[in-house]
């Protein structure tokens, strides 16, 4: 991908259009509507399950360990997920996806219910909901880009991560409500429902149907796997960015990770009791990304965007070392809300970079690849940290991974590894 390909073409649009202008295509918007119901159930569920994990072992690497096991599919599955993506019909692959989930989510509700859950009934769910999600992951990314306009891509991811994030918020916000008023298992039986958006709204997409496939149309599962890794291993600003996006989260997510034990060991000693604490953190940390996502989307495409990436990358390093160390309440919600600003802008400038970069026949395969990256290495970052942070605290243990992060981005920006990103 040239420079001359990132650089705008026509004179920017208004700002307040330029932030929602993919929500004026329908199939986008009924899409991404769809997706905010669902993933604020997500976020519901995420939160109650933290705590329950914490509240069932009280250890911080079972923590890590429940989001690495959601995570394991990802790295297992997710490649083969791109293959099917770029061969069946990805509407149906997505709501398979949302099928398998639901089952999961159901599953914890009646056995949260019936009191009979343990710490191994949330792992092997946490495993079963990872599997739906390392197939409906590659559908769902590859189709956005068959939803809007090329020249709305970059807003149209933004937008998604938007939606992400603002779940994120309202998530644990909701979550609280109910977890205090019905219990724990409504969390779970509430995100269970919101799943059934999503296959609604790929009902009613108006999209043209897919072509069907034929006996022998397609080569070994195998071999398209292999055009894709190739694609991605070759291309230079690809690889970079999968590279790069793998050691962000790994080092980076812990630090959202491992929130329920900074609510509860009263590292972040603020009013009320823990699962308000930890609702607080985790909704400054989606106002900062939901800040974030907004503002690159505004940007759209611009000069420079592989420098900033790298900026950002080493200022979101420094941003998780001055959390892990800070003991003040105001500060420590601060710091959250930039630090969830700043890890969203990292990911919608790189993710757009690859959306913009690849071409339309291998996007289910080279979206696999980054996605494998980007959501793998959160949850082995998560557990790798929950483990060390048992054995010297979890402040110390986040200094670390916040000095290496910074350490990193600020070596490929000064490389010759670099050069192709920089110029971008």
């Amino acid at each position: 991908m040239t420079q001359s390909e990132l650089e705008p073409t026509e004179a920017p649009a208004p700002w307040w259009h330029r932030v929602a202008v993919a929500l004026t295509h329908r199939n986008f918007r009924l899409l991404w509507l769809a997706a905010l119901g669902s993933t604020i159930g997500t976020w519901m569920q995420q939160y109650a399950q933290g705590l329950l994990v914490y509240d069932l072992t009280k250890s911080s690497f079972y923590l890590g360990l429940d989001g690495a096991l959601a995570q394991l599919p990802i790295l297992l599955f997710m490649l083969i997920g791109g293959v099917v993506a770029d061969r069946y019909d990805r509407r149906k692959l997505l709501a398979g996806s949302q099928y398998t989930q639901a089952f999961s989510a159901f599953t914890l509700a009646l056995l949260v219910f019936t009191h009979h859950i343990t710490i191994w009934h949330v792992l092997t769910m946490s495993f079963i909901t990872g599997c739906g999600q390392a197939f409906g992951g590659p559908a769902y990314q590859s189709m956005i880009p068959t939803l809007v306009p090329r020249q709305d891509l970059p807003n149209a991811i933004a937008l998604n991560s938007t939606q992400f994030n603002l779940s994120r918020v309202l998530g644990p916000m909701i979550g609280t409500g109910v977890l205090l008023s019905l219990g724990t298992a409504a969390c779970f039986g509430i995100n269970g429902v919101s799943y059934f958006l999503v296959i609604f709204a790929l009902a009613s997409l108006r999209v043209p149907p897919h072509p069907p496939s034929t006996p022998g149309q397609h080569k070994p599962i195998l071999d398209d796997l292999g055009t894709g890794l190739r694609y991605v291993r070759n291309n230079r600003v690809t690889l970079t960015l999968t590279v790069l996006v793998a050691f962000s989260t790994f080092l980076a997510t812990p630090v959202f990770t491992l929130l329920p034990a900074f609510a509860n060991t009263g590292f972040s000693e603020g009013p009320g009791t823990a699962a308000t604490r930890l609702a607080t953190l985790q909704a400054c940390q989606g106002l900062g990304a939901i800040v974030g996502a907004l503002t690159i989307g505004a940007a759209g495409r611009f000069k420079g965007m592989g420098r900033a990436l790298l900026m950002l990358q080493a200022l979101l390093g420094v941003l998780v070392l001055s959390f892990s160390l800070t003991h003040y309440w105001a500060a420590n919600c601060f710091l959250i809300f930039i630090t969830g600003m700043l890890s969203m802008a990292v990911f919608s400038i790189s993710f757009s970079i690859v959306q913009l970069a690849v071409p339309d026949d291998l996007r289910g395969r080279v979206v696999s690849v980054y996605m494998v990256a980007l959501r793998g290495g959160g949850p082995l970052g998560g557990l790798v940290t929950g483990a060390v942070a048992d054995t010297i605290t979890a402040p110390h243990a986040l200094a670390l991974n916040g000095a290496v992060l910074s350490a990193i981005a600020l070596g490929v920006l000064v490389s010759g590894r670099g050069r192709a990103l920089r110029a971008l």
